[in-house]
């Protein structure tokens, strides 16, 4: 049986990444892709780790050769996931998370209607602006551009299956485990699971 691909998304500062790093630690049966990107790596940053870094041209090359599920340009910069990084797991049965913006998101349903897309969403539009400034990481302009930035992506929450609400970490994670265990639990994978249990079950006595 096939794997579940998931998809997460939200604006910056919503706490995405912290979410699906807790998210694959305590749930070892989900694979993170990492993406293609042209951004140049950050402090800290590993090739193939974080991302597999590549220059424009690189990527358009891969672009023409159809390389990636979904691709999209975000503050200037390409991002793109690989099939050939995806499609494989899936066939093998395990689970797989992209970490993607809306504009990836909506091509992927496009080619793969049986995801499950989620869109984190901050508590307020002030603890937005908080968590970015205290980020550290980005200048006045950057962060004011984010901000902006932010209206669109939220705009397009209701394209997604779920919608979590990152106030509290603990209760937002607890919300996407929730997700991914019902996932775990329909009726198709546990039919398929305990057929041999339920077999036995329907044994006349």
């Amino acid at each position: 049986m096939s794997g579940t691909l998931y998809i997460v998304a939200a604006p910056s500062g919503a706490g995405k990444s912290s979410l699906v790093n807790a998210l694959l630690e305590r749930e070892p049966g989900i694979v993170l892709s990492v993406s293609h990107t042209t951004r140049p790596p950050r402090p800290g940053d590993v090739d193939g780790q974080h991302y597999h870094f590549v220059n424009r041209g690189v990527f358009e090359r891969l672009v023409a050769e159809n390389a990636f599920l979904e691709h999209a340009e975000v503050f200037g910069n390409l991002y793109g996931t690989s099939r050939a990084a995806v499609e494989p797991l899936l066939a093998a049965g395990r689970d797989v998370l992209l970490e993607i913006d809306w504009q990836g998101a909506r091509q992927v349903r496009a080619v793969r209607p049986d995801c499950v897309s989620i869109f984190i969403l901050p508590p307020s539009r002030e603890e937005l602006e908080r968590r970015l400034r205290t980020r550290a990481a980005d200048n006045a302009a950057t962060i004011a551009r984010r901000l902006a930035e932010s209206r669109e992506e939220i705009a397009h929450a209701g394209d997604f299956d779920y919608i979590l609400v990152n106030d509290q970490f603990a209760d937002a994670l607890g919300d996407l485990r929730a997700i991914v265990t019902s996932r775990r639990l329909r009726r198709d994978v546990q039919m398929l699971r305990y057929s041999a249990l339920i077999d036995d079950l329907l044994k006349p006595a």
